[in-house]
């Protein structure tokens, strides 16, 4: 006979194989239709790559080595079969299998390399960022949504909640200028922009700490951007919690009113939020995109904007693939929580 645990365990993992293959499925789709919509883009990269030729070249010699250029690049090919070799699923000219699969990303216009060696330093960055917006962020809003639906109607819940709507309307350029001003111009406490001292060689701790001091005003703008829909968030979850009778039946038994709160209320108030937190987590991301343009920070965003101004589409496509995975990868996150929030959710299909 199979234990129970055994079987859950079994249920689970096979839940994982069909979320993964669900997510596998929609990462071709997205990233097909990403491909197609930059193929419908009037560029022609075989024009970019011999134009510098055409001073030196009769244009008879130039005109060849462009159609040539155009065969090598497999331009003239049917999008599918463009697609499969960008993706790594079809072979090349060479007949080698050699695209995103494979670890290759294609080559980038602007920095002149390879784009897997382009992306790295700007994903770790902006990896780093919003993971410690997300914990500051968190380590606010929870205990200040606990505290307003806690003291509901009260003068510091209505005060919260005026913020906390005048917060959440501004949009984030708004406010990232609003404190570059304040704080960067007026008090001068932060730099306007960049990510370490203009000149400066520091190594070490004090190469650590001139950068964190120059991305400690992004970090507050995220955080301050997302104060106002994470505290909502959190209010209404409580509110509803404690509205339940199983909350008064814990408190007519004597239960203390920090055991309600913390141990009854907020784990069942929990399971909609853990959807909400890890869906503004991702969609920091989109924020970022904003505030590393504003400040000039090395990120993901200001690099696919970068791009894209600079007409480097395959790391503009790149950059759109590390979106879609981080969003996948999120909605899988948030199923799989479910079941660690509260234990009464079980998968049986």
């Amino acid at each position: 006979m199979v234990p129970i645990s055994g079987k859950v365990g079994a249920l689970m993992f096979k839940y994982i194989l069909k979320r993964t293959a669900y997510i596998l499925v929609m990462f071709f789709i997205l990233s097909f239709l990403m491909y197609s919509l930059y193929n419908l883009i009037p560029a022609d990269p075989a024009r970019a790559e011999v134009e510098p030729l055409r001073a030196s070249l009769k244009p008879a010699e130039y005109e060849a080595i462009y159609k040539q250029t155009r065969l090598e690049m497999g331009l003239d090919d049917p999008l599918l079969m463009r697609y499969g070799r960008w993706m790594g699923m079809y072979p090349n000219r060479q007949g080698n299998f050699n695209g995103i699969l494979q670890g290759n990303f294609g080559y980038s216009n602007q920095y002149k390399k390879p784009v897997i060696d382009v992306i790295p330093a700007p994903m770790q960055f902006t990896i780093f960022m919003n993971i410690f917006v997300t914990l500051l962020a968190l380590g606010i809003t929870i205990p200040l949504g606990i505290m307003t639906a806690v003291k509901k109607n009260s003068l510091a819940d209505r005060t919260v909640q005026v913020v906390s709507v005048v917060g959440y309307s501004i949009p984030i350029h708004i406010v990232a200028l609003v404190f570059i001003f304040v704080f960067a111009v007026v008090l001068r406490w932060f730099p306007v922009m960049g990510m370490k001292t203009a000149g400066s060689n520091y190594t070490g701790w004090k190469a650590f700490t001139d950068a964190v001091y120059h991305i400690t005003l992004p970090v507050i703008v995220l955080t301050f951007a997302s104060l106002g829909s994470m505290t909502r968030y959190v209010r209404a979850a409580m509110v509803d919690a404690l509205s339940m009778d199983y909350v008064s039946t814990a408190r007519a038994k004597g239960v203390k009113e920090k055991v309600v709160i913390y141990v009854h209320a907020w784990r069942n108030a929990l399971l909609p939020v853990i959807t909400i937190i890890i869906g503004w987590f991702l969609s920091i991301f989109g924020g970022s995109i904003i505030t590393e343009s504003t400040f000039s920070l090395n990120g993901m965003g200001r690099m696919s904007i970068q791009a894209l101004n600079n007409k480097d589409y395959e790391l503009a496509l790149a950059v759109q693939l590390f979106y879609v995975a981080i969003s996948l990868m999120g909605r899988l996150l948030i199923d799989l929580s479910y079941g660690l929030v509260d234990p009464r959710i079980r998968i049986t299909k």
